[in-house]
């Protein structure tokens, strides 16, 4: 087997990895680059492979840093499946259509107002991209494997994200795995990941490789939070990822409310019609929830739904608490910035960021003490309390990656950590070395090697 580590090798975004095996040239994720600028650029950058030369891309799940480069990918010549679950299937037709939209509105506001260097700035791909990605996706079903060439891929479920899965491909009589993103035993929407116990070659991911998660009650601790900025007067921002954090921050929100934790009348806003389509989606998915079918069904009661822009700019004018829910999870783009705007610069309220926030994002400048962001161009004050909790996260941290490796039945022939900050990626491959005694190593971005 040939692998080039064409993404999230040196990072934790921009996941893709070129597995060539049995006369077939299959791609495990393709993902954006997020976070430093320097990241972000590579997204333009031409691909190191001829994307016509790929037959085949495997999905590991929806978010953006493993499926939002897609369509790009069929921009630029690509022409074979994409093979994903079911649910990531639908999930990702959310996300990429929401992006590519996001992408033309951004470059249009920079052309208005100037914010560009490039003359025109002009979105990475489009929404009409965007659909001739979508309609190359096709779903397979749990416990059914696909052929490529002479290669096998089948899928193991995550955790994680509704749909999130593990990648084997076998060819040759040998098996490649890769972990995709591993989810949590205690994760508040899904199962444990399940487990894996043979592999000649491994990737593994390592996003909390030198983390533990807080042993603390997220549930109780939002509650703290809401109570504390409801009796002075203000609001919560929770900048929340559309897909799978909004759904648990809303399951924690109406428990919160049931056990009277907050008051029952306090108004909730979800201001992101992507949050929206995609929680009817984990109804329509429910049986891979851990939650039961009337939780679910239950997410949005006594919950407004914000639909259009004009809605989304008239709650920026509101006067009174409430709690609001906005994408992007990192604040990046989207409808949060528009509340940060207006919520940053007075001290009753409080910004609450559930979960990982990328290094060079303006989350993770906010959760590091900034006293102030740039905001469209402009510079906004930060007076706003800012919070971040942890425990939301749906990423297995330092001790769930170790008890997934531990399942294998006897060690890989090679392992290779994938998916972390430099950081995170090295202490997990320590270890694996020192505790499990593998041969494992961190890839270099475009590394190429023979396992």
């Amino acid at each position: 087997m040939k692998i080039t580590f064409l993404g999230a090798a040196d990072s934790v975004t921009g996941s893709k990895h070129l597995v060539e095996a049995g006369g077939a040239r299959v791609l495990l994720d393709c993902g954006l680059f997020q976070g430093y600028k320097t990241l972000r650029e590579r997204n333009w950058a031409p691909l190191a492979v001829t994307p016509a030369s790929i037959d085949a891309v495997v999905l590991s799940h929806a978010h953006l840093d493993h499926c939002g480069w897609l369509p790009a990918l069929v921009k630029q010549g690509f022409k074979g499946t994409v093979h994903a679950s079911p649910a990531t299937r639908d999930l990702a037709e959310v996300l990429l259509l929401d992006s590519a939209h996001l992408q033309e509105e951004d470059a249009r506001r920079s052309n208005r107002g100037g914010w560009t260097r490039h003359q025109p700035a002009l979105p990475l791909y489009t929404v009409a991209d965007a659909k001739r990605a979508i309609a190359r996706i096709e779903p397979v079903p749990a416990g059914r494997s696909v052929r490529v060439g002479d290669a096998r891929i089948s899928l193991t479920p995550a955790g994680h994200l509704l749909g999130a899965m593990s990648v084997r491909v076998e060819a040759q009589g040998r098996a490649l795995v890769f972990s995709g993103d591993l989810g949590r035993s205690d994760d508040l929407l899904m199962p444990p990941p399940g487990r894996v116990t043979q592999a000649d070659v491994l990737l593994i991911e390592s996003t909390y490789g030198n983390r533990r998660h807080p042993k603390e009650d997220v549930q109780a601790r939002l509650g703290e939070v809401i109570r504390a900025t409801v009796r002075h007067g203000g609001s919560v921002l929770l900048p929340s990822f559309a897909v799978g954090r909004a759904q648990a921050l809303l399951l924690v929100l109406q428990r919160l409310k049931t056990a009277g934790e907050i008051p029952a009348d306090l108004p909730i806003f979800l201001d992101s019609p992507m949050a929206t389509t995609a929680t009817a989606l984990y109804e329509k998915h429910g049986k891979l929830l851990r939650v039961n079918k009337r939780e679910v069904a239950g997410l949005t009661d006594d919950v407004t739904l914000i639909a259009g822009p004009k809605e989304s700019a008239r709650l920026t004018r509101l006067r009174w608490p409430a709690v609001i829910i906005s994408a992007s999870g990192m604040a990046t783009g989207g409808r949060v910035l528009h509340h940060l705007k207006s919520l940053a610069p007075n001290p009753r309220n409080h910004i609450v960021f559930p979960g990982f926030q990328v290094g060079g994002t303006r989350g993770a400048h906010l959760i590091g003490g900034a006293t102030e962001v740039k905001i469209h161009g402009e510079y906004v004050a930060v007076k706003a309390q800012v919070s971040h909790l942890e425990g939301f996260s749906g990423h297995a941290d330092a001790e769930g990656l170790m008890d997934w490796l531990r399942a294998f039945e006897s060690p890989p022939e090679r392992t290779f950590v994938v998916h972390g900050e430099p950081e995170a990626a090295d202490t997990l491959r320590l270890r694996i070395q020192d505790e499990l005694g593998w041969a494992v190593s961190v890839p270099q971005q475009g590394a190429v090697v023979e396992a």
